[in-house]
C-alpha cells in the first residue's frame, strides 16, 4: 500500500533536505542545483536600530519573515527611549514596522507575537499601544515576564510575519 508523503524541510542554522517522506536526502550537491530550494535572506534596514550582538535584525525564509526581538532604541541616534513605557513601546512598535517595510511587508502580515515584559504591571499600557498598531485580525501572542532584557529595557518584541 502507497502511503502519501509530503515534502519536508528542516533549517536549523542551514539548510537540510528531507525527501518526500521525511527521511534525509541521498541527492549528491550536483542534484541540489535541481531542486527548488528555500534560503535564507538577511534583512536590514537603516531606519530601524543596529543588532548589539550577533543577529540578523530579520531573516527571511520563503515568505515568512524572523524579526529578532526589537527594543526601543531610537535608530537616528542610537539612544534608548525609556521615559515610560508607552513611549518605549512606540518606539519598539516603530522599529519593527521599519523592518518589516525593508522586507516590503507590514503589520498586517505579522501572524505572531512575542512580547516581553521587565514587570508585568506594564500590561496594560503595553498592550493599549501595541494593540494601536494593528488595524484587522490580531496576531497569535504570548506576553510574558522575564527577569531582565538587554540594555535594562522594559519591553522587547519579536514578530513572525507572512508575505501574502
Amino acid at each position: 500500500m502507497n502511503k502519501k508523503c509530503t515534502l519536508s524541510m528542516l533549517y536549523i542554522g542551514s539548510v537540510v533536505i528531507l525527501n518526500s517522506c521525511g527521511a534525509p536526502s541521498k541527492e549528491s550537491s550536483n542534484d541540489l542545483k535541481t531542486n527548488n530550494l528555500v534560503m535564507k535572506k538577511i534583512i536590514h534596514s537603516k531606519n530601524a536600530p543596529a543588532p548589539i550582538g550577533p543577529y540578523s535584525q530579520a531573516v527571511m525564509v520563503g515568505n515568512t519573515l524572523y524579526v529578532s526581538g526589537q527594543i526601543a532604541i531610537n535608530p537616528v541616534n542610537g539612544q534608548l527611549i525609556s521615559s515610560d513605557i508607552k513611549t518605549e513601546t512606540k518606539q519598539v512598535m516603530e522599529n519593527i514596522q521599519a523592518i518589516l517595510k525593508e522586507a516590503g511587508m507590514n503589520l498586517d502580515q505579522v501572524v505572531k507575537t512575542s512580547i516581553f515584559l521587565l514587570d508585568m504591571n506594564n500590561f496594560s499600557a503595553v498592550n493599549e499601544v501595541y494593540g494601536s498598531y494593528f488595524s484587522k485580525e490580531f496576531p497569535a501572542r504570548e506576553t510574558v515576564q522575564v527577569s531582565g532584557l538587554p540594555k535594562n529595557v522594559n519591553v522587547e518584541i519579536s514578530v513572525t510575519a507572512v508575505m501574502q
